[in-house]
């Protein structure tokens, strides 16, 4: 039989481990970033997007904007949708300024401000890690209140987390955080090693990627295959099916049905609205399921119109 005193003692040294092991890996951590930055230093140093003259026009604060001390460096954006529909946010790392020219409590107050617009829908989050540095990272205990301070809505709504050039560091500091994740939550977690995987599951073209991280994508690659980056090959498009409505262009759209004033989808989309969803709470709030979605685009585009069974 264990007696009160024992199992305090036991909970003691379990705390303490739990503790040793923590500031263990922090130490690591930290260990890891400085290896990274001298391997940056040996690279021919190139800056990232940090103003605002140098950001894409529809990526420019305005000097009102509540948060354009923080804004103007371009580390957050807003970035067109994934193939679902669902909005993307970029998080660039390498447009992080030195920490002493950052306060690290008004970034995390304007990441909310942000997500704060689009997290009563799906959202998809884009980590872009490449340019973290021992001199413009947010602290571990930064890191941690972050992630305290996002509830429910923010994590429920976020369907994917893509870490873009994930590094040992990124690691270690996952295994620091993982007791207070929840499995749920770790499960949406991607690792994307070159740019080019993203194609797979977002609109490319739309994404807002710094050019140090594109120069950053090259050199990995040409390092893979120990030569110069190879030209992307794409494979010549197929013919579109005569009843296909998605992948196709509007005016291929109008040239096979010049009598309709707007797509089939839409039309279908809005008339099942009037009749069904008039009255239907938040209905425009989440998106459906991918494989739904899936299987609605395959029947149309195969001439067999509906809601699969």
């Amino acid at each position: 039989m264990t007696s009160t005193s024992e199992m305090t003692s036991t909970s003691e040294m379990t705390s303490t481990s739990e503790m040793t092991s923590t500031s263990d890996l922090e130490q690591l951590a930290e260990i890891e970033l400085q290896k990274e930055d001298e391997e940056e230093d040996e690279e021919e140093d190139q800056s990232c997007v940090t103003d605002a003259a140098s950001l894409p026009a529809g990526g420019r604060p305005d000097p009102s904007h509540p948060y354009y001390d923080v804004a103007r460096h371009g580390i957050v954006q807003v970035s067109g949708d994934d193939k679902y529909g669902r909005k993307l946010i970029i998080f660039s790392s390498c447009c992080l300024p030195p920490s002493h020219q950052l306060n690290h409590r008004r970034l995390l107050e304007y990441l909310k401000f942000t997500l704060d617009q689009h997290v009563e829908m799906d959202y998809i989050l884009v980590y872009f890690h490449h340019g973290l540095r021992s001199s413009n990272k947010p602290s571990l205990k930064w890191l941690r209140e972050a992630y305290s301070e996002f509830d429910r809505k923010y994590k429920k709504n976020m369907k994917t987390l893509y870490v873009v050039h994930p590094t040992s560091f990124i690691r270690i500091v996952w295994n620091i955080f993982k007791p207070l994740i929840s499995h749920k939550f770790g499960k949406k977690l991607t690792y994307v090693n070159y740019l080019n995987e993203l194609r797979e599951h977002l609109n490319y073209e739309q994404l807002i990627i710094p050019p140090d991280v594109l120069r950053h994508d090259e050199k990995l690659r040409a390092a893979q295959k120990g030569g110069p980056p190879p030209s992307v090959k794409t494979p010549p498009p197929r013919p579109p099916l005569p009843t296909q409505q998605f992948g196709v262009s509007l005016q291929y759209l109008r040239e096979k049905n010049m009598e309709a004033l707007i797509p089939l989808v839409m039309s279908q989309t809005v008339t099942y609205l009037k009749e069904k969803g008039l009255r239907t709470e938040g209905i425009f709030r989440r998106s459906a399921r991918v494989q739904l979605i899936k299987d609605v685009q395959k029947l149309y585009n195969l001439g067999e119109w509906g809601l699969p069974p």
